[in-house]
């Protein structure tokens, strides 16, 4: 169960990556649409979990390959946004958030 501020700092960091990726994306990620579907942070907020929906599907594995190659940036640029609200910015874990492939093979296999 997550403590109110621990949902906070989520939601924070969430509305702040989505803002990185979307202005910085432009010039690394042509034509790939990333959006910040979740982010789980840890109890002692020294982690972040980023889940990324990466659509078209068939390159999220190469994009977050990219995006982790770039991850020391976003994490600077990030620390500048909530500098003023959070003592330690979190060490950031980007994953791919499949839910969405998920729900389109299932709504694909009940109409078959």
């Amino acid at each position: 169960m997550d403590s109110t501020r621990q949902n906070k700092i989520s939601r924070l960091i969430q509305k702040d990556i989505a803002e990185i990726l979307q202005k910085e994306g432009k010039d690394l990620f042509h034509g790939i649409l990333i959006s910040v579907t979740n982010v789980r942070i840890s109890p002692d907020l020294a982690i972040a979990r980023v889940y990324l929906s990466i659509f078209p599907s068939e390159k999220g594995a190469e994009t977050l390959l990219e995006i982790k190659k770039h991850h020391s940036k976003i994490r600077g640029l990030l620390g500048l946004k909530v500098g003023k609200q959070l003592r330690i910015v979190p060490q950031l874990d980007f994953h791919i958030d499949d839910s969405l492939d998920y729900i389109d093979n299932i709504d694909r296999l009940l109409k078959e």
